[in-house]
């Protein structure tokens, strides 16, 4: 019988690179993300690989909707195996001037998402005695960085949430882990790019190299696909033992 996974945000970058190598695997998916086309790529990526899939709207911020997502994956699929953590956003700006509104839905889609998808995926793990959660943070999570309180924060407490859902889920066959990567070339990290190429007066060359990759030691961007390699590990049966750990692939930037 085919495993089944959820990835929040996986209509776009990071999960959509995710969601492309587990359904490679053989693994039923339940796509989410912002993408109005979402139920598209999600059918699209069944017929490249030959699994099911559906595409789920579910809101990261209404804890209902990410109960009813959950249910539709177990009812659709008889179960969830693996959830992976992946939906996020971002907002740069000094502390004084960073929006509240800012921090609350930074907080709410990259932390309190986690919790209440791993609290509505956590019954059916613990009563089939097997469950991986993986969480996406980042090296934000284990570093800092100006102007981004709110990721920061939100990525730190992620790593926590993970420990504790190790802790907790050891004696069930639940393990978690976090996956902490550098700068990864998504649609995001090119918005970013463009914004402080405007911002600083510099080329998008120049902001990559001087202000994006300065703290890598490989002043290259992290691949997807070595994320989906990493994530596959986790994920698999045998990986019982691995678990409450942070997996940093970040070129070298936290090595200094």
């Amino acid at each position: 019988m085919p495993k089944t996974a959820i990835i929040t945000g996986s209509t776009s970058g990071i999960g959509l690179g995710l969601a492309q190598a587990f359904a490679a695997n053989g693994y039923n998916l339940v796509f989410n993300g912002l993408e109005k086309n979402g139920a598209e790529i999600a059918a699209g990526v069944a017929q490249e690989h030959g699994v099911d899939t559906f595409f789920s709207p579910a809101n990261m911020l209404d804890p209902e909707q990410v109960r009813e997502m959950v249910a539709q994956a177990e009812t659709r699929f008889g179960q969830v195996d693996v959830l992976i953590n992946n939906a996020g956003v971002q907002h740069v700006a000094p502390i004084d001037e960073f929006p509240e509104a800012k921090w609350d839905l930074i907080i709410g889609v990259n932390l309190s998402s986690a919790f209440h998808t791993s609290k509505a995926v956590w019954p059916g793990m613990k009563k089939r005695g097997f469950g991986r959660i993986i969480n996406i943070a980042s090296v934000h999570g284990i570093r800092a960085s100006e102007y981004k309180a709110a990721y920061v924060a939100a990525k730190h407490g992620i790593i926590g949430l993970t420990k504790v859902l190790a802790l907790e889920g050891a004696p069930l066959g639940i393990t978690c882990n976090a996956i902490c990567p550098g700068y990864v070339r998504t649609p995001l990290v090119e918005g970013q790019i463009e914004d402080q190429a405007r911002s600083h007066g510099m080329s998008e060359e120049e902001v990559v190299g001087k202000v994006m990759l300065k703290k890598q030691a490989v002043k290259d961007f992290v691949p997807i696909e070595l994320l989906g390699e990493m994530a596959l590990l986790l994920a698999s049966g045998g990986a019982n033992t691995l678990t409450g750990t942070t997996q940093v692939i970040d070129g070298g930037w936290t090595a200094q």
